[in-house]
Parts: C-alpha cells; sequence; structure tokens
C-alpha cells in the first residue's frame, strides 16, 4: 500500500461516522411525533382510535359480549359523540390495543387520538394531556390469599417478594416505600416483576394460587376481580400510595378532543350492571392451581426423566412439557378423558398414530406421541422467523387444543384487523375469545402460568449433575 493512501486512511478513521452510519434505523423514541387529529378531523375520517391496555382487565369482548372494564364507558362516549355530532356523520370506534408501556409512545406516534388504560398509567414526558380524573386518589393496595400470613404494617412486608405485572403504577409507589425502609435500616421489598405475557389479571390468579406471596393493584382492579377469584385476599389497610388519578389521555394539541372527553366524563354515570357479563364468562376460568405443591413436586420428579428424554429429542425445553402435562392431567400417566384421550399429556390415539407412535397407554410412548406431535405442529405450521420462541409455543399450544387450521384462520384476521398475528398473547387471543370463547385462551394461559411456575424453581427442578453420573 502506498503512504499516500495510507495516510489519507488513518485520517478518514479519525472522522466521526454520521448518525446514518452507526445506526441502521433510528430509534422510535427518536421518530418526530405525528400530528394530531382534533376532534373535527376525527369526525371528517368517521373513525376514532381508542388506544387500550390489551389485558382483558381493561379490554376484552367474548362471543359478543364486552367484558373489559373501559368497554361500556368508550362505547358510551362514542354515543356522546354522535349525539352531538352537527353534520350527522356517526363516528365509529377502532380499539387498538397495546402493552401498558407501550400506551403514551403509541398516542405520541399518532396509532391512536385516546388512551383508554383502565389502570394507573404514568403522564410521562412529551405532548400528553391527562382528562378530568374518572377516579380520584386510587389506593394501591396489597393483594394476597386467603390463608397466607396476615401483614398488620407495611414495615412487616421488609424483605419479603411482591411480584408486579410490566407497567404497575405500583413500582414507583414500592420505591419510596423502600426508601421509608431504608430510613430505618430494614431491609428493602423485593419486586418481581412479571413476564411481559401475564395482565394485571394473571397475577393476581397466580397469587390466588399460591405461586406468588402478594401482588398490589389499584383497589378497584382488586374489588373486581375478587368477584371471580374468591380466595383472594384484599388488604386494605395496607396502602402504598393514594395519589394517583385514573383518567384517559389525549395529545395536547387536540384541544376539542380533550374538552369532548372532560364533558363526557363529568356526564357519565355507569350501569349498575356494568360487570354482569364480565362476572358471568369469567367465574370458572380463572382456577389455575399451583403445580409446585408438595404433592406435585413428588409427581413431578416421578415423570422427569421421561419428559426430558423426550424434550430434548424434539428441542422442547422440558419444562413446557410438564407444564403441558399438569395441564392435561396434574401429572398423572394414569388419567382418562373425553374423546378417547389418555395418559399424561392427555393425547387422542388418532393424534398419536398421525405421528407414528402407537400403545398410548405406555408412559414412555404418550410422552413421546405428544413431544412428536407438537414438533410437527411447531414445524408444519409456526416455523416462521418473524415468531418468537414463546409466542411460538403459544401457537403451538392452542393449536394442540384448537386445532392448527382454526389457529391460522384466527391469525388471518388479525392481520385483517390490524392486530399482531405473530402475537398470541393479548392480540391474536382476542379473535379466539370472539369467535371461540375463552376456552383456548384459558388453556393456553394456564399452560403459560403453570411454566412460569415451573421456570421459577428450574434450579431445584434440575438436579445438578455429578460427573459421569446423572442424579435422578
Amino acid at each position: 500500500m502506498t503512504r499516500p493512501l495510507l495516510f489519507l486512511l488513518c485520517l478518514l478513521a479519525l472522522l466521526p461516522f454520521s448518525a446514518s452510519a452507526r445506526l441502521a434505523a433510528p430509534p422510535e423514541a427518536w421518530q418526530r411525533p405525528a400530528e394530531a387529529r382534533d376532534l373535527a378531523q376525527i369526525r371528517r375520517s368517521g373513525v376514532l382510535k381508542v388506544l387500550v391496555n390489551q389485558s382483558r382487565n381493561s379490554s376484552g369482548e367474548i362471543k359478543g359480549e364486552s367484558v373489559g372494564v373501559e368497554y361500556h364507558r368508550i362505547r358510551a362516549f362514542e354515543q356522546y359523540l354522535n349525539r352531538n355530532a352537527r353534520d350527522g356523520r356517526e363516528i365509529r370506534l377502532k380499539i387498538v390495543p397495546k402493552a401498558k408501556d407501550q400506551l403514551m409512545v403509541a398516542l405520541q406516534r399518532g396509532e391512536g387520538d385516546l388512551v383508554a388504560p383502565g389502570e394507573l398509567v404514568s403522564q410521562g414526558g412529551g405532548n400528553v394531556s391527562a382528562s378530568a380524573p374518572l377516579r380520584k386518589d386510587v389506593p394501591l393496595l396489597l393483594v394476597s390469599r386467603h390463608g397466607q400470613r396476615r401483614y398488620l404494617r407495611l414495615e412487616q412486608v421488609s424483605g419479603r417478594s411482591i411480584a408486579l405485572p410490566a407497567g404497575s403504577a405500583a413500582g414507583e409507589a414500592l420505591r419510596q416505600v423502600n426508601e421509608k425502609l431504608a430510613a430505618r435500616k430494614l431491609a428493602p421489598i423485593v419486586i418481581e416483576w412479571a413476564d411481559p405475557s401475564l395482565a394485571v389479571e394473571d397475577v393476581l390468579e397466580m397469587v390466588q394460587a399460591g405461586i406468588y406471596p402478594l401482588t398490589a393493584v389499584e383497589q378497584p382492579i382488586a374489588e373486581r376481580w375478587s368477584k371471580v377469584m374468591p380466595k383472594l385476599r384484599l388488604d386494605r389497610h395496607l396502602v402504598l400510595d393514594r395519589q394517583g388519578d385514573m383518567t384517559w389521555f389525549v395529545r395536547r394539541d387536540a384541544p376539542m378532543l380533550r374538552a369532548s372527553v372532560d364533558r363526557f366524563i363529568a356526564g357519565y354515570r355507569a350501569p349498575d350492571d356494568q360487570d354482569a357479563a364480565f362476572q358471568r364468562v369469567y367465574r370458572r376460568l380463572y382456577k389455575v392451581h399451583n403445580p409446585l405443591a408438595r404433592r406435585e413436586r413428588q409427581r413431578l420428579e416421578r415423570v422427569r426423566s421421561v419428559l426430558q428424554r423426550y424434550a430434548e429429542q424434539h428441542r422442547f425445553d422440558w419444562l413446557s412439557l410438564a407444564a403441558l402435562a399438569y395441564k392435561e392431567s396434574s401429572l398423572n400417566p394414569t388419567a382418562r378423558g373425553a374423546s378417547g384421550a389418555t395418559g399424561l399429556m392427555q393425547i387422542t390415539p388418532g393424534a398419536a398414530r398421525s405421528v407414528g407412535v402407537g400403545n398410548i397407554q405406555k408412559l414412555d410412548n404418550n410422552v413421546q406421541a405428544s413431544a412428536k406431535y407438537l414438533a410437527m405442529l411447531r414445524r408444519s405450521f409456526f416455523s416462521s422467523a418473524q415468531l418468537n420462541e414463546r409466542e411460538r409455543m403459544a401457537f403451538v399450544l392452542a393449536a394442540y387444543n384448537l386445532g392448527p387450521q382454526r389457529v391460522q384462520g384466527m391469525r388471518a384476521e388479525a392481520r385483517r384487523r390490524g392486530l399482531n398475528p405473530n402475537q398470541w398473547f393479548f392480540q391474536v387471543e382476542r379473535i379466539a375469545a370472539e369467535q371461540a370463547g375463552m376456552g383456548v385462551v384459558s388453556y393456553v394461559s394456564s399452560v403459560n402460568k403453570y411454566y412460569l411456575a415451573f421456570d421459577r424453581e428450574r434450579y431445584l427442578l434440575e438436579p445438578s449433575k455429578k460427573p459421569g453420573k446423572a442424579r435422578e
């Protein structure tokens, strides 16, 4: 290489690269906010885009029945806008479900006109304006399970663990409580942030089951779900904070929409029976048990080696198979079910024959048939690189329960509606709930919770191996 050329290359190396050279694409947070649509533009378009928390607590529709806490209020607002339309043009709602911690960013990007979260949400920075309060000074209280230790004061929770769903307002409240505990030289309360596939109602169900010891949640949400989860204990005397208001949110540059929202809220009264459908639909669905109780641990240990063997052969996490087995048979290899389903995995003879396995009364064959069938579903229908492994397993489980063609049809419908067809939790499951009811949604959700419960104690469930010999 000639000396002038080498000198030139050295100079170029010292120059700062442009942002476009360093980054393949700008981070989402750097994108300029979209122009807001105020009420006039919304009326012209005929569509009000409402961003809702994807939690089933906040938004949900089961076979045509609205069960989300915000649905009645949003529909009433739609009617209010249409009653006051001067040109007679009606506005229809478009519901846009998002993860709770994505709602404000989505509003500023112009993905929606209004945020109706149904929970306490931080306004954050940026061009966001909170509506008049739907409910003022909402208490954040501890929730546990009947029969567990009762705490009289927050100081007694020092050093204990509290499970919170992603985006929970209790996170900041606990930070402030921990500052007070530290000042008294007490151990902090440990926050266990739940998996993103769990919404507030899922965490409450796992508390009811005894999987999580404690959670903290807004009092009206805790009271609502205690109607269908009777083992929950609401410790109303243990309040973390009561300074937050439940509100809706709009863009600051949509003042006419904000004024309409505030006028509507001032005159809105919730119907007395707004939770009737909620209680009827959910009363018998939230029944997850603790898969790590003493008897269940003993059962799991007896079948652990066979689950691990076939999970390894077919590239599954063995705890995923264990979670499915617990849902299907409570880890009982001699269980008998409907339609000829049998054994630990409750697989049918026809499904077993389709993957070349017979005599499913035998434990090894039963697990082998189930693992092969699950692997076939994964390979034939859900092998896309666009699916992450957690969502892939959720789709496989839905297909195991409902049939792969129906699940693929639901993904197509989700895509048509602007939902994410590659996300089962809170997205495609909405279509499943509308079309098939809560059966398959509850099935996948339960197996997922059992998997997460097992995964929390993986270090205890996978005995370490001694050199040259596995400890069984």
